[in-house]
């Protein structure tokens, strides 16, 4: 069983830890995005359908809403510094006319940055002043807050405006294969899709791609073809007035039981429920 779980963000939150293994071992998606820093220590990610390896130095940006979780099997330590912010956080500033968007650097999707020595130094000064800041909790914390994150923003679109490229995709052959086979689930979730068909259209072994997929992505091959369905059904569910078996249909189930079973499975919730209250935390 997956567990897909939502999380209502705060408006800004940062923290810095050491670990062996993720707090939140499972897939899990927010409200929110995410600035992700590796301080040392190396580690994967796995972006919906894009496995990330990350080292010392790498930060990795995460689209409010899109499905992430750390691989680490073998519980290697690291130290990592996690920003989460809200848009309502910025407030003004992404209504007043400037030269550049805030978020820009969101805007065509999550990636990894590798930052070079004088560049590590600049953003671990700047997430630094965020946490002392976040820890005081002055009258005038939230003001500077804005301003640290400003400063961040800007240090990110002048990297990228440069001409540095996102480190998209891990290097790795067969994290690249995983992806492209996870791209394509997630443009034909709602056809048939089988292990045998998947095999076959990839030229790639069952046993083998069980085994690899499972090591990329922390889903079984299975696991992640009803993730990205029931995710897309979540949508449909909030943003549409089709019937719950019209949907199970557009988004790849052969019958609304199966659908419902699943659904419930992954979410914690009916289809029906999660109609009633799309913002309820899921949390299996």
């Amino acid at each position: 069983m997956i567990n897909m779980n939502f999380f209502h963000s705060d408006p800004f939150y940062i923290s810095r830890e050491s670990k062996s293994r993720s707090s939140i071992p499972s897939f899990h998606y927010h409200d929110a995005y995410e600035i992700l820093y590796i301080v040392s220590g190396e580690l994967h990610y796995c972006i919906e359908s894009q496995p990330f390896q990350l080292v010392g130095g790498s930060m990795l940006l995460i689209r409010k809403n899109d499905g992430h979780r750390l691989i680490n099997p073998n519980g290697a330590a690291f130290e990592r510094v996690t920003l989460l912010f809200k848009e309502e956080f910025l407030g003004g500033l992404l209504t007043e006319e400037l030269s550049f968007h805030p978020l820009s650097a969101f805007q065509s999707g999550s990636g990894s940055l590798r930052l070079k020595g004088q560049e590590q130094g600049c953003v671990e000064g700047i997430f630094a002043k965020m946490a002392a800041e976040s820890a005081n909790g002055f009258p005038e914390s939230d003001f500077y807050l804005k301003i640290l994150l400003s400063e961040l923003l800007v240090f990110i679109h002048r990297l990228l405006n440069s001409g540095r490229q996102y480190m998209n995709y891990s290097t790795n052959r067969v994290y690249q294969r995983i992806s492209h086979i996870a791209h394509f689930i997630n443009h034909h979730y709602d056809q048939r899709l089988t292990l045998e068909e998947l095999t076959g259209r990839f030229h790639v072994s069952p046993s083998h791609l069980s085994r690899t997929f499972k090591e990329s992505t922390g889903f079984t091959l299975i696991e992640y073809v009803n993730h990205v369905r029931i995710k897309q059904a979540c949508h449909l569910l909030k943003d549409s007035n089709l019937q719950v078996s019209a949907i199970a249909e557009s988004v790849g189930f052969e019958n609304s039981t199966h659908f419902g079973r699943t659904f419930k499975s992954i979410t914690g919730l009916s289809p029906l429920k999660f109609r009633k209250n799309p913002q309820a935390d899921i949390r299996p």
